[in-house]
């Protein structure tokens, strides 16, 4: 009895503590200083071991086609390059700013299985900037990105550009540029789809067809007599 009371003493203790610490203020919660290491040691212990356990019974698709791949690559510069960079390109501000500091995937393709990667694409890691992107993306439109990362440590600069260029137009995030201007306002115009890219507003060009036909000149409604 008296080991009881002792034990709900000290866990007493302990709660009042922690209580009075998240009340004090006096941990620095900027994202512009760092984790303490043991603050970084027990966050990412626990973040490795629930991935690796959320991800077990997961079923990976073939992920070695190349269309899969290229698939990936636009979806991966739109949801991916800007916190984590790429071969030859640093992140962006937003990702330069972030703490934790998103890992560079070609490490992480790495240590991290094909089904991982698909759950930390999808789910996210709550206390990161990392988002669930299955919020938006259902599971066939985030398979392509990881098989994209799962290529990233043998690609250089110029086989990342490659692929980039073979994969135009492929993945859920095309590049709609051809299809669409921007307005003054910053607004997309939509073009329609049956003009030619090239299509210039050239009245000397137009066919007769598309000229309009002048003005008939009615001369019931004129006077041309004589005063």
């Amino acid at each position: 009895m008296k080991k009881i009371r002792s034990f709900i003493i000290v866990v007493t203790i302990g709660v009042l503590v922690i209580v009075s610490f998240a009340y004090s203020g006096i941990y620095d919660i900027s994202a512009s200083s760092p984790h303490s290491s043991i603050t970084n040691w027990l966050f990412s212990t626990t973040s490795h071991a629930s991935i690796k356990r959320s991800a077990k019974d997961i079923n990976v698709p073939n992920l070695h086609d190349d269309a899969l791949v290229l698939a990936g690559v636009n979806d991966f510069s739109e949801m991916c390059l800007g916190c984590h960079g790429a071969p030859g390109q640093s992140p962006e501000a937003m990702g330069l700013g972030l703490n934790p500091p998103p890992p560079d995937l070609s490490e992480s393709a790495l240590i991290m299985s094909s089904a991982e990667l698909f759950w930390v694409t999808k789910h996210g890691i709550k206390m990161t900037g990392m988002p669930a992107w299955g919020a938006t993306h259902d599971d066939d439109s985030i398979w392509p990105v990881v098989a994209f990362i799962k290529k990233l440590p043998d690609l250089g600069v110029t086989q990342y550009q490659d692929l980039l260029a073979r994969a135009k137009g492929m993945g859920h995030h095309t590049d709609n540029s051809t299809n669409s201007e921007q307005s003054h306002d910053g607004k997309a115009i939509e073009i329609p789809s049956h003009y030619d890219d090239n299509y210039e507003n050239d009245d000397s060009e137009q066919s007769e067809d598309l000229r309009p036909e002048p003005e008939k000149h009615d001369h019931s409604k004129h006077d041309h007599s004589s005063k």
